[in-house]
């Protein structure tokens, strides 16, 4: 008889603990009761909660709990095994392939742009640059002093202002929004003799754009949609950007000249090869990813140009490429349970595939997808998670980033961190606390392995272009920035770490890829992309032209 007592009272515990658990997701008694009768599975307690709220049911599909060292071990060997130099070295080459299968008619990335100069590092004077994001409006006047002006002294902003792109800027339709700029402009130069008198030279004008558009030429290109809630494409869609933004500091009586548009991947590039010449690389990894490389025109096909004037294929040699990065890797990336789960419910799972393994925008969600699994399979937070991580995205990278940065004994700060922004009924533990970070460890060394993976493959590719064998390269920079190598702990380091197993693997030599902190690489790169592009084209042609490296 005892044994039916106790199997009965196990019973009962189950059926108040389903209804407790019902009733926190529902708020309804009547919705609870529905949901017990439709579906037994709760009370017997197998993890029907996790694919309600977006999490993983990995190792829980069968009723089954695990210990939380058997768990972390468990995704260990999920992650651990993307990053050893055998697997990098196949995904490096499966890159490269697909790079080059891109550089033949793929419309969407390896985009060849117009800018087809490097900086000699000999370009000098005053300039204005722009940079247009999708929160801020950036406006600076930078001083360009040369190369030999000595390290960090090469640019100086000498004055700059930053505008937030508030809703009601991003509201304004059509030319309203190119003249809020000019009036930001105008602002911004009070004061300043430069871009006012009109009986001096123009002021030139770079522009660093982060949105799509069709280029047609170093200074102008096809204005496109923008999306996030931006309207100024309203009834301007195929019209010249160029043209809108000189036309609306025209109005305003400003003597600039609008002299090149570039994407950030390469004005960083342009930034750095400023100050130091063996930049032919630019990496960003922020929110997003993307890179920019320097190559021979004559690896692509001629259709990826485009109709461009004659003139411009006689004087390109090589090419700044943007190469969307970020749309590359399908098929052929390691991919975990967990990263299958987020793109299960992701509205465009194909669409940018690295990107998902990499970026800020997504390390946050796939730590969250983790450690609810262990939460609900292996105990963690006492088998209770927290309200806000039931939400899909509400780990952020940033958190993630200050808890790995705490490495006290007792993870005091990581500890206030996660439970401010994650408040729970059952307080973490250290061992919970522990745990997320070995989650978030493991989730961001495989990012920075296959960060520096994409970087090899572009290497191999600019090798084989310049057929320069591996041991034979010469130091070369790749210039950096973005949130996520800039701040997260160790990323940067252990992504410089990868790359130079790869690049010794394939016979070169530790260190001669150096990754490189480019500063204000949008606000400079836009600058010294307008200091070449302002350079008379009939120099150019004949060959009297000082500052451009060919």
């Amino acid at each position: 008889m005892q044994p039916f007592i106790a199997a009965m009272s196990k019973v009962r515990q189950a059926f108040f603990a389903a209804i407790i658990r019902s009733l926190l997701r529902t708020k309804s008694l009547l919705q609870t009761i529905l949901n017990i009768w439709i579906s037994p599975s709760i009370i017997k307690g197998e993890n029907v909660e996790a694919c309600a709220n977006g999490g993983a049911t990995t190792s829980s599909r069968n009723g089954r709990k695990i210990g939380r060292d058997k768990f972390l071990e468990m995704v260990e060997k999920a992650f651990r095994p993307a990053s050893s130099r055998k697997r990098l070295g196949g995904l490096s080459e499966g890159l490269k392939k697909q790079f080059l299968e891109s550089m033949e008619d793929n419309p969407l990335c390896m985009l060849p742009s117009y800018n087809y100069q490097l900086p000699s590092g000999d370009e000098r004077g005053t300039f204005l640059a722009l940079d247009v994001g999708g929160s801020t409006f950036r406006v600076a006047l930078i001083e360009l002093s040369g190369r030999d002006a000595g390290a960090g002294q090469e640019g100086r902003i000498l004055k700059g202002a930053t505008f937030k792109i508030n809703h009601g800027v991003k509201q304004l339709k059509g030319v309203l929004f190119f003249d809020w700029m000019a009036e930001r402009i105008e602002e911004t130069l009070s004061g300043q003799t430069e871009g006012h008198d009109m009986s001096d030279a123009p002021l030139s004008m770079g522009l660093a754009w982060s949105f799509p558009i069709e280029q047609t030429s170093l200074r102008s290109g096809l204005l496109q949609g923008m999306g996030k809630f931006f309207l100024a494409a309203d009834g301007l869609l195929g019209h010249d950007l160029g043209d809108l933004i000189q036309a609306s500091c025209s109005r305003r009586g400003l003597n600039v000249q609008l002299n090149a548009i570039v994407n950030d991947s390469s004005a960083t590039l342009l930034s750095k090869a400023y100050s130091d010449p063996t930049t032919r690389f630019a990496l960003i990894l922020g929110t997003g990813v993307n890179a920019a490389i320097h190559l021979p025109v004559h690896t692509f096909a001629l259709p990826k140009f485009g109709a461009r004037p004659d003139e411009w294929h006689r004087c390109a040699k090589h090419v700044i490429v943007n190469t969307e990065l970020s749309m590359f890797g399908a098929g052929i990336l390691p991919s975990t349970i967990w990263d299958d789960e987020l793109r299960s419910v992701h509205p465009n799972p194909t669409f940018q595939p690295l990107e998902h393994f990499v970026s800020g925008g997504y390390l946050g969600e796939i730590v969250r997808l983790v450690l609810v699994d262990g939460i609900q399979t292996a105990g963690l937070f006492g088998g209770v998670v927290p309200p806000t991580l039931r939400e899909s995205y509400s780990l952020e990278t940033e958190t993630i980033s200050y808890m790995e940065s705490d490495h006290s004994e007792n993870l005091s700060k990581a500890t206030a961190i996660f439970s401010s922004r994650h408040p729970s009924s059952s307080p973490p533990t250290l061992s919970d606390i522990q745990a997320v970070r070995t989650i978030a460890s493991l989730v961001s060394t495989r990012a920075s392995a296959l960060v520096a993976t994409g970087v090899h493959a572009l290497w191999c590719l600019r090798n084989e272009a310049e057929s320069i064998a591996a041991h034979q390269t010469e130091h070369t920079l790749v210039a950096y920035n973005g949130s996520v190598l800039e701040n997260y702990p160790n990323f940067k380091s252990n992504c410089q770490g990868f790359l130079d197993q790869l690049v010794e693997g394939s016979g070169g030599r530790r260190g001669v890829v150096e990754l490189m902190y480019a500063e204000e690489s949008s606000l400079l790169g836009a600058a010294v992309a307008g200091a070449v592009a302002a350079l008379d084209v009939s120099d150019v042609v004949t060959g009297r032209l000082e500052g451009v490296a060919w």
